[in-house]
C-alpha cells in the first residue's frame, strides 16, 4: 500500500476503514476497506480530516475483488441468469424466469478447489421462481492475482456452472385405473391432485380416462391420449405389486421403455418412469393422492425441463429421498430430494 493525497486517490482502492464521528449523533464506518474512491468521495474524506489516505498500489496482473467477481460471474453463468450489483466484492445470481436450476457440480468443485475463489449455489435440480437467488460468487482477498481468475476461466472453458432451464408447458393425459373408481363406488381423488400440480407449471390436462382393472383397456387409454396430442401421460392406480395391479404391465405393452419401476424415495417408492419415444409416462403410487410432497414433486419439474432421466438419477435420490412429512410442508425449502 502507499500513502497519497485524497485529491490523487480517485480510482484507487482504500486499504483501511475510515470512521465518521458526529458527537451525539453517529459513530460509524463512512468508507469500508476495499472501497474504490470516486470523485464525489473527496469532499467527504476531507471533511473527515483525511488529506492523505492509504491505498493499494495498482499493479499489473492483479484485480480488485469487484472486477474479479464480475469475471467469475461471467464464467459461471449460463441461461436464465441475471446478476445483482457488485456489493463488497460479491455478486448474486438471480433467476430471470421460473425453471429448473441446473448446477454442473463437477465444474463447481474444480473451481472451488482453486485458492481464494468461491462460488456458492443452491442444490442441483432445484425448482426456482423468477427473482430467486441462485448462487453467489466472490474472491477472498481484496486484491487477487489475475492468474487465478484466468485459471478458473480455463477450467470452465465456456461451460456454464449455473443454468435455469425453462419448463416446457405440455399437454397432459391422465389414465386412472381401478374397479372401485370405474364403477363409482368411490370418488376419484387422484385427478384433482394431478391437475393442481401440473397446472402450477403451466401444463394443460387434455383429458382424464377412467378405466377398470383391465390391462388392455389401460394400454388402449394410454395410446388414445397420445393420439389426441398428450405429450405426457400420468397413470394413477394399480401401481402396487398385488396380482390385480396391472398398470406397470399395461404401460410396458404400449411399447414404452421402462426406465425404472421403483425409486428410493419415501413417500413414492412404487413410482414408475417410462418413455414411449419422447413421451414420458409416469406411474404414480397411491401416496401422491394424500401426501403433501412425494417422488412426483421431485421428478415432474425435471421431466418438464426435458431432462433425460436415467436409472442412475432415480437411484441418486436415495440420498436425501426421505421426506420428514412436516406438519407444515416447506418443500422445496428443505432437505427432501437434495442429495444430488
Amino acid at each position: 500500500m502507499k500513502k497519497i493525497s485524497v485529491h490523487d486517490a480517485i480510482g484507487h482502492v482504500l486499504c483501511h476503514d475510515i470512521t465518521q464521528i458526529i458527537p451525539g449523533e453517529i459513530k460509524d464506518r463512512a468508507f469500508k476497506k476495499g472501497h474504490v474512491i470516486k470523485e464525489e468521495d473527496v469532499k467527504t474524506l476531507l471533511s473527515l480530516g483525511k488529506d492523505n489516505i492509504y491505498v493499494w498500489e495498482k499493479k499489473e496482473g492483479y484485480l480488485h475483488e469487484n472486477d474479479a467477481a464480475k469475471r467469475l460471474a461471467n464464467l459461471a453463468s449460463g441461461i436464465g441468469i441475471e446478476f445483482s450489483e457488485v456489493k463488497e466484492g460479491k455478486i448474486n445470481f438471480i433467476a430471470k424466469y421460473d425453471g429448473l436450476l441446473k448446477i454442473n457440480t463437477d465444474l463447481l468443485l474444480k473451481v472451488n478447489l482453486l485458492d481464494e475463489i468461491i462460488i456458492a449455489t443452491r442444490h442441483n435440480n432445484y425448482p426456482v421462481k423468477k427473482g430467486d437467488k441462485l448462487a453467489g460468487t466472490r474472491v477472498i482477498p481484496l486484491i487477487i492475482d489475475e492468474k487465478k481468475i484466468i485459471e478458473a476461466e480455463k477450467i470452465a472453458s465456456g461451460k456454464a456452472i449455473v443454468d435455469v432451464v425453462p419448463y416446457k408447458k405440455v399437454n397432459v393425459g391422465i389414465v386412472t385405473t381401478g374397479n372401485e373408481v370405474y364403477h363409482k363406488r368411490i370418488k376419484d381423488a387422484f385427478g384433482p391432485v394431478i391437475r393442481k400440480k401440473v397446472e402450477k407449471y403451466g401444463c394443460n390436462v387434455i383429458e382424464q380416462k377412467i378405466v377398470d382393472d383391465n390391462s388392455e383397456k389401460i394400454k388402449s387409454a394410454i395410446e388414445e391420449l397420445i393420439n389426441k396430442g398428450a405429450q405426457m401421460i400420468i397413470c394413477t392406480g394399480g401401481m402396487s405389486v398385488d396380482p390385480d395391479d396391472l398398470t406397470p404391465s399395461a404401460i410396458k405393452k404400449t411399447g414404452a421403455s421402462i426406465i425404472s419401476y421403483g425409486a428410493p424415495v419415501l413417500p413414492g417408492a412404487m413410482f414408475l418412469l417410462a418413455y414411449k419415444g419422447d413421451i414420458p409416462i409416469l406411474g404414480l403410487p397411491g401416496c401422491v393422492m394424500y401426501a403433501k410432497t412425494t417422488i412426483f414433486d421431485l421428478v415432474l419439474p425435471r421431466v418438464l425441463s426435458q431432462d433425460n432421466i436415467t436409472i442412475k438419477d432415480l437411484a441418486g435420490y436415495g440420498h436425501g429421498g426421505l421426506c420428514l412429512e412436516c406438519i407444515e410442508c416447506t418443500y422445496p425449502q428443505c432437505s427432501f430430494g437434495k442429495g444430488w
